[in-house]
């Protein structure tokens, strides 16, 4: 199994902690994934808040390529709508080049109202944006070559420079939870990416739709899933649920009040269906129905529950790879650190050692 760590960047739920702390933290932790066997390091891309402030992830991961050169490099996502595809392109290849291959490169259309107003773009347009730029980019990460006459983005062909060095066959990641996102990522011969924000039966259907659709448009067995997933992992049975629910809780509250899952905006927004029906179970079961079903969701416990858990989940879904974050909600680094060392030592070590599996529906 393939195991990234996930960096997320993040202030919401501490008390008093700087935009320089965050930072500083989430590369130290960096630093210790890339020297205890993770495979991958990822970051989400976020603006203006609290809840995640990564501007620009490709360029932090040309800044974690250089001091972590043993490990490769991922963004979960660039979120394209919010970009010129052009520009990513051109920075992926300037990367993946400086990385000599290391690159993962994962794109998505975004979520958050906010960040859409703030970079004066409707959300109703997403879907398309994503739709026309991804394709542009995966195929100039292919040949060497931009263009693009669709309805946002008219790009005369333009080759890329320095020119891309290294095949992205396997190396491309499109977050996927609607149905739409899901047929985009398997048109795009991605990996879907998900994140553990609901029990795992009812995101069983759509990846088995996604590895469905991929056979149906190339022909091939699809790429492992990967699952995000935000981790509390600790020695003591007795206590670690307590740490769990408050720290996996904090980071719902952060993702409830950023997304606004609580309002009513997204039944009026084209193509985010799905984050409608997640609102409406939101609104029902408040937050603390929220964090009961994350937490039924995400790894949390003694590396021996968090192993079983992942078995189960595996049993469930067939092959996939992780993600996994150690600091958020408030999460103090000392917490954060003892979970990632643990997770490595205990963890790691065994689900990189489980062969090939299906999905006991698939089986």
């Amino acid at each position: 199994m393939d195991v990234g760590m996930m960096m997320v960047f993040t202030n919401y739920g501490w008390d008093d902690c700087s935009d320089q702390r965050v930072w500083d933290e989430e590369i130290r932790l960096a630093r210790i994934a890339a020297d205890s066997g993770f495979d991958c390091l990822w970051s989400a891309e976020h603006h203006f808040a609290d809840y995640s402030f990564v501007p620009d992830n490709l360029a932090l991961m040309t800044h974690l390529t250089a001091l972590c050169p043993n490990i490769d490099v991922g963004t979960a996502a660039v979120i394209l709508p919010w970009h010129d595809p052009l520009r990513v392109a051109e920075n992926a290849a300037v990367l993946d080049l400086l990385s000599k291959g290391r690159l993962r490169l994962g794109m998505g259309r975004g979520l958050a109202r906010r960040e859409f107003n703030a970079f004066r773009l409707s959300m109703d347009e997403s879907r398309g944006r994503f739709d026309e730029a991804a394709p542009m980019i995966v195929e100039a990460l292919r040949t060497g070559f931009i263009e693009g006459d669709g309805k946002y983005y008219k790009q005369p062909r333009v080759e890329i420079r320095p020119r891309p060095q290294h095949s992205f066959d396997g190396r491309i990641y499109a977050v996927a939870s609607s149905e739409d996102s899901i047929d985009s990522a398997a048109k795009l011969g991605a990996h879907m990416v998900m994140f553990a924000d609901r029990p795992w039966e009812m995101r069983a259907p759509m990846i088995e739709k996604g590895r469905h659709l991929h056979r149906q448009y190339h022909g091939t067995e699809p790429p492992t899933v990967m699952l995000t997933e935000f981790c509390v992992c600790g020695p003591n049975a007795a206590t670690i649920e307590d740490e769990a629910r408050r720290y996996q809780g904090k980071f719902v509250e952060s993702n409830f009040h950023h997304y606004e899952f609580l309002g009513e905006h997204f039944k009026t927004v084209k193509g985010y269906d799905s984050y409608q029906q997640k609102a409406e179970i939101a609104r029902k079961g408040g937050l603390d129905g929220a964090i009961t079903g994350f937490m039924q969701a995400a790894s949390w416990g003694t590396p021996d529950k968090i192993l079983r858990g992942l078995e189960a989940r595996r049993e469930l879904l067939g092959d996939f790879e992780m993600n996994v974050a150690f600091r958020f909600g408030g999460t103090p680094y000392e917490v954060s650190e003892r979970g990632l060392k643990l997770f490595a030592k205990e963890v790691l070590p065994v689900v990189k050692s489980w062969g090939p599996v299906k999905a006991a529906k698939a089986a």
